[in-house]
């Protein structure tokens, strides 16, 4: 499988503020590379303008696939999903939906995030496949078992392919 470049941002005050060492990003590169997706992790606050400065760094460098991990909450510093939103070109809500639905099997405060998915077109750049996962090793897990089957076809199709890979 040709390797797709990918770039994950953890989302936590702490983390970049070495409070704490992020667990969650490093898992969301393991697993991305058992998808054929390269990346590696950025930690960045929880501050609208760094989370946003992350995900456009990342798309200009090459990245295809985003994942963010943490700041999908409730707390008040949980804005990843607002700021991501900002940036779509279009929406992919059954995405957000299929995670959350997985991981309220697991942990019924899964129905608590707020996560989103889609697609974000720079200027000079391909568009790219930007997704949030909450802050947890778990939901990571969860989110990539549910995109990571679907970013060969996703980028595939952003790329003008045609809809038969699953046919």
């Amino acid at each position: 499988m040709t390797d797709i470049v990918g770039a994950v941002i953890t989302v936590s005050d702490r983390a970049s503020a070495g409070e704490y060492v992020d667990r969650s990003g490093p898992r969301a590169v393991e697993l991305l590379a058992q998808h054929g997706v390269s990346a590696d992790v950025t930690v960045v606050p929880d501050d609208p303008a760094e989370i946003r400065r992350g995900i456009r760094t990342a798309i200009k460098a090459g990245a295809r696939v985003v994942l963010t991990t943490g700041g999908t909450g409730i707390g008040p510093r949980d804005v990843t999903p607002e700021v991501t939103a900002e940036l779509f070109d279009r929406r992919l809500p059954g995405i957000t939906d299929e995670i959350r639905r997985r991981g309220a099997q697991h942990v019924p405060t899964a129905v608590l995030s707020r996560a989103e998915a889609g697609i974000v077109k720079l200027k000079k750049w391909p568009p790219a496949f930007v997704v949030n996962a909450p802050g947890s090793t778990g939901a990571v897990a969860d989110t990539i078992a549910v995109v990571g089957p679907l970013i060969a076809h996703l980028l595939d199709q952003l790329d003008g392919g045609g809809h038969s890979r699953f046919d």
